[in-house]
């Protein structure tokens, strides 16, 4: 069974939050997951999952900030990005449904579990979603850079073409051994006019920094898991967003944050960083094939 790839807009708090769906020819009873990206991506992280799951329809928007959402008024935060799901849920007749969010898209569906709980059945977290290990103090900048790093610093950098861009990201570490057609889609999705004849990644510095800062050190995440009834599910990767080893969770670090929320169930999956263990043919089939065992155990509606 195929999919049909079609974008919508969908309004909320401050403008039009524009996503993907991949419609499948499956029958219109079929299951739906919403996948949701991390902090400087877009839906199109998503296409080798969707793929992936055949006969089910995988709704993935842009983030308020990011891809072509990146024209909402107002500010961000994780209780803004889960109202905003829940009215892309509303605008596609979705009552309740799987959700897989990857990176900051984890911490989001978390806080999107709390604030609509009657909306989510179960939960796949793709390493992201349990605290991270930051030191306390930090000013925000600070905070951005020691978790994203080069990720950060080229939100500000401005290229004079696609392929200026794509030549970029293909001296990127993570990539080395994972470049794609669909990973070059993605790229290329990111950019947009500078206004003064160059482009820039979608993704705004400011929107990220808000974004970085209250899923790290705000009260949406702590309080969401406190309350976390939803089962759930988290899947870590060793390597980090320059491919660099123990990854976002280091060991120890994450048998304390696992201790701390005991219903959360864990695996580490060798073999993956940051970006691959959804952005590659290898990492999609884990995340689907987790999906698929998270549809299978899903109260049917």
């Amino acid at each position: 069974m195929s999919h049909t790839y079609r974008q919508l807009d969908v309004p909320v708090d401050g403008g039009l939050l524009h996503a993907g769906v991949w419609e499948t020819d499956a029958a219109a009873d079929a299951p739906s997951v919403l996948a949701v990206h991390g902090v400087t991506a877009s839906h199109l992280a998503w296409p080798f999952v969707a793929e992936r799951l055949p006969g089910v329809r995988v709704v993935a928007p842009d983030l308020r900030g990011r891809g072509r959402s990146n024209g909402i008024a107002g500010s961000a935060g994780m209780a803004a990005h889960a109202d905003d799901l829940a009215a892309l849920l509303d605008a596609l007749d979705i009552e309740r449904t799987v959700v897989v969010g990857h990176s900051m898209g984890a911490f989001v569906s978390i806080v999107l579990a709390a604030r609509h709980p009657e909306r989510v059945s179960r939960l796949v977290l793709v390493d992201g979603g349990l605290p991270l290990d930051v030191p306390a103090g930090m000013d925000t900048d600070a905070l951005v850079a020691g978790i994203l790093g080069p990720t950060a610093a080229r939100l500000s950098m401005t290229f004079a073409d696609t392929g200026e861009y794509l030549d970029f990201w293909r001296r990127h570490p993570a990539f080395t051994d994972a470049w794609t057609p669909e990973l070059e889609r993605y790229l290329a999705y990111d950019l947009v006019d500078d206004g003064a004849g160059a482009h820039r990644p979608a993704t705004s510095y400011a929107t990220t920094a808000d974004d970085t800062v209250d899923m790290n050190t705000g009260t949406a995440l702590p309080d969401a898991l406190a309350g976390l009834r939803h089962p759930t599910r988290l899947i870590t990767v060793p390597r980090g967003l320059q491919n660099e080893p123990p990854g976002l969770y280091a060991p120890a670090h994450l048998e304390r944050v696992l201790a701390a929320n005991p219903s959360v169930r864990h695996e580490r999956v060798e073999g993956f960083n940051h970006y691959t263990i959804v952005m590659s043919p290898g990492g999609a089939d884990v995340v689907a094939a987790a999906v698929r065992e998270e549809l299978a155990a899903a109260p049917t509606l």
